[in-house]
């Protein structure tokens, strides 16, 4: 995949004066899509919801009290009846299989459904096909691994002994691979020891219920029971039990198609994505897709919770999108942008060093973005140099040297890879929307991902350290009020520093009453 460098300004020369591509689409089709989330998370329901209805396509959720929250699991019972009698009425449904069979994302992390009862919903999923007459397009999750997890999004013991659990998951994945050292051996045994047996007994058996579960997936999409499955690893890293998974059902899997089964980085973007993908082939379109990468170490890159290098996981995510790879630039209908570290080290966007200076090589891609815009080019910018927000820098040159109303997109939200998956899906979608609702979404990203993400949330973490509050973080109590109060001063005083976000109308809220993300209302 090509690297785009500073000997590349000829290049984008040449790119800006070519002939601008014809529209995919001259009228996309009036669709109804069934869409079951994750959980109530804006990035999983609400985002995705305003961005297809930018374009003119009705998505319909089940009713809210039977989608996962915060404080408590879905209703699968509710979301399967909701489904049967909603079915006839639309073009397709993208469903995640989590909220089936679980009740959501976090039930998937936490739940002590039984074997029995996992195999009776799994069962019931083997009727869908039969039972709804319309393209079904799924999604189901391998248990992350995360080095730590504090808050209400993992059992309970993890919070104290998480990083135990996660370095013996890497001596698990090492064992699987017949890698173990003696050495190792001996310490994966002190790490049982000091683990209580029951706790760890508890995660290895959900992990083994759920690699059992997303195997039978697996077999009921190599008997066409979808029309497209997707499988995501969550958080994850090259040497963890979700990798180790990741690969036991790539290799019962490394047959089938990638037209209708792939493995992908990243979770949360899946439902968009996939809703991108049924879009794309209800309308008759296989749109093509460039990445291009900023300078330095680019498709190379490793982020930060994936097993899979940008080179990999990109081209992966093209596909899921029901898109095709572009070899140039020149002929693109979409060109991804990717604003990645230069040395490909990436660290979270609260990080020191994350400050509103921008380096040479930001300085080269800005210029490289602003000849493509001024052209027409359709751009979409995925800025991942940063996890959890975006690149303060980049961002502050590029906001200032030139007029982002004509991106198609920007994302730089949570992991590159759910960045990169929304990206590439709002950029395909956003040739299908008025440019004021593209305008709209465009300044509710910068505001959760750059402004949020990378000023105010760090801004109030480092408050809260200082006063020994960083309980607050994972449940902001009593005084979730006053810190709304402060990150959206923090977030309207950026706002009127910018052309493209100044007056503004917005609302922030903390949907799951945690610092992590925060939904942005955009007022029409």
């Amino acid at each position: 995949m090509a690297k785009f460098t500073f000997r590349h300004h000829k290049l984008a020369a040449a790119i800006c004066t070519a002939a601008l591509l014809m529209p995919l689409s001259v009228q996309a089709k009036r669709l109804t899509i069934l869409y079951v989330p994750l959980d109530n998370r804006p990035v999983c329901s609400a985002y995705v919801q305003q961005t297809m209805e930018a374009a003119n396509c009705k998505i319909i959720l089940p009713p809210e009290k039977y989608i996962a929250t915060n404080e408590k699991n879905g209703n699968p019972e509710a979301i399967w009846d909701w489904l049967e009698h909603k079915a006839p009425k639309a073009d397709a449904a993208v469903i995640s299989t989590d909220s089936l069979v679980y009740g959501g994302l976090v039930g998937s992390r936490t739940h002590n459904v039984s074997q029995e009862e996992l195999q009776k919903r799994v069962n019931h999923l083997y009727k869908l096909k039969t039972t709804l007459p319309i393209k079904l397009y799924a999604f189901s999750t391998i248990m992350r691994t995360p080095r730590a997890s504090k808050g209400r999004v993992e059992p309970p013991y993890y919070s104290t002994i998480g990083p135990s659990i996660f370095a013996y998951s890497q001596l698990l994945d090492k064992q699987d691979q017949g890698k173990l050292s003696p050495e190792e051996k001996l310490t994966m045994q002190a790490l049982e020891r000091n683990m209580k047996k029951a706790e760890l007994g508890d995660w290895l058996e959900r992990r083994e219920k759920n690699l059992l579960v997303n195997q039978e997936l697996t077999r009921m999409a190599r008997n066409g029971k979808f029309h497209y499955f997707a499988i995501g690893k969550d958080d994850n890293a090259t040497l963890s039990a979700t990798h180790m998974e990741g690969r036991k059902i790539s290799l019962s899997t490394f047959d089938m198609s990638r037209d209708c089964f792939q493995i992908l980085d990243g979770v949360d973007q899946l439902g968009l994505l996939l809703i991108a993908r049924a879009y794309n082939e209800a309308n008759g379109t296989k749109p093509s897709v460039y990445p291009l990468y900023s300078v330095g170490a680019g498709a190379s890159t490793l982020p930060q919770y994936s097993d899979a290098r940008l080179q990999d996981s990109v081209p992966q995510q093209i596909i899921a999108a029901g898109a095709v790879q572009a070899q140039s630039a020149d002929n693109a209908d979409l060109i991804l942008a990717l604003n990645t570290p230069q040395d490909g080290i990436v660290k979270d966007s609260t990080a020191d060093d994350n400050q509103p200076f921008a380096s040479a090589g930001n300085k080269n891609f800005v210029g490289i973005l602003g000849q493509l815009l001024r052209s027409g080019r359709n751009v979409s910018l995925a800025d991942i140099s940063y996890s959890n927000g975006a690149d303060n820098g980049f961002m502050s040159l590029l906001a200032n040297s030139i007029n982002l109303q004509p991106l198609a997109a920007y994302n730089g939200w949570n992991t590159a890879d759910n960045a990169v998956g929304y990206a590439i899906a709002q950029g395909l979608i956003a040739r299908d929307m008025s440019s004021e609702a593209r305008s709209r979404l465009l300044r509710q990203r910068l505001i959760d991902d750059w402004f949020y993400q990378s000023n105010a949330r760090r801004s109030i973490s480092n408050e809260l350290e200082k006063h020994n509050r960083e309980d607050l973080k994972y449940d902001l109590a009593t005084e979730e009020k006053n810190i709304l109060q402060q990150i959206t001063a923090d977030c309207q005083s950026m706002a009127n520093s910018y052309s493209i976000t100044r007056g503004t109308k917005f609302t922030l809220s903390f949907p799951w009453k945690r610092l992590f993300e925060v939904d942005v209302e955009i007022k029409k």
